[in-house]
């Protein structure tokens, strides 16, 4: 399988529904050209759910970094589990 049709957060089959691009400086600060990654929405949902704009830019601005965290880690242990397709929303945080 190619890299380019795994998740680079779960490490799951990517698919062709449910996934989104994740700018890993978020646009807002100062990303919209920067790199991004084809990630699921539930991983992408569960990243912006965990850190602000200014934590992903300042802390968490790669792949590893994300996955290093110890919510994300506890998420991806979850969610490997899962269909490539499962989908649901995560709770939204207050902290932005």
């Amino acid at each position: 399988m190619k890299e380019d049709q795994i998740c680079l957060i779960c490490g799951r089959e990517l698919g062709s529904k449910n996934i989104s691009k994740h700018h890993l400086i978020p646009k807002s600060r100062g990303g919209r050209d920067g790199e991004t990654i084809m990630i699921h929405n539930i991983c992408h949902q569960k990243i912006h759910s965990v850190f602000t704009e200014k934590e992903l830019s300042e802390n968490y601005n790669t792949v590893d970094k994300l996955r290093a965290s110890e919510e994300i880690s506890k998420f991806i242990r979850w969610v490997f589990k899962k269909d490539p397709s499962f989908y649901q929303r995560n709770r939204r945080s207050r902290r932005r």
